[in-house]
């Protein structure tokens, strides 16, 4: 990893999932040139729920999310890239997808707050709080990406 990428973590939820989003979600994180260094389908444990939303907890719509989070798989990745955090945010649109833009995953396939489809780290703090809930070191994947080159041009 060279010193301006940096890694995010993002979770295709339940509703991505079941609605068959998965391919592309990932194809649009692919087309961006963000490279994939981790990826499992998983289905989230009350515990793993807890530690991921622990910030969340006490507030009213902790336990529904909770809830809703262990309904069905989900899909965990790592991305790793130049300014990786700030490129998925943007990618995935605003928490409220009638705040989203056409363009971005929540604009274009989500309906309400609680389907938004994609939750991924905000900052470097909230990606090393996440990613362990579900990624050991060892399952993440250092390689380089040919096409690299032909993004970030030194």
């Amino acid at each position: 990893m060279t010193q301006t990428n940096e890694r995010t973590f993002l979770l295709i939820k339940p509703d991505a999932v079941q609605r068959g989003f998965i391919g592309k979600v990932v194809s649009r994180i692919e087309e961006k040139g963000l490279k994939i260094v981790a990826l499992k389908m998983v289905q989230v444990t009350p515990e793993q729920a807890a530690r991921q939303y622990a910030c969340h907890k006490g507030r009213p719509f902790y336990d529904s999310l909770v809830q809703f989070i262990c309904s069905s798989p989900s899909v965990a990745m790592l991305v790793e890239g130049r300014d990786a955090i700030a490129l998925c945010r943007k990618m995935m649109g605003a928490t409220d997808p009638k705040e989203s833009p056409p363009g971005t995953i929540r604009g274009d396939f989500s309906l309400d707050v609680k389907h938004n489809l994609i939750h991924g780290s905000d900052s470097p703090e909230s990606f090393a709080q996440e990613f362990p809930v579900y990624f050991r070191d060892d399952e993440i994947l250092n390689y380089h990406l040919d096409l690299e080159r032909w993004i970030y041009y030194s």
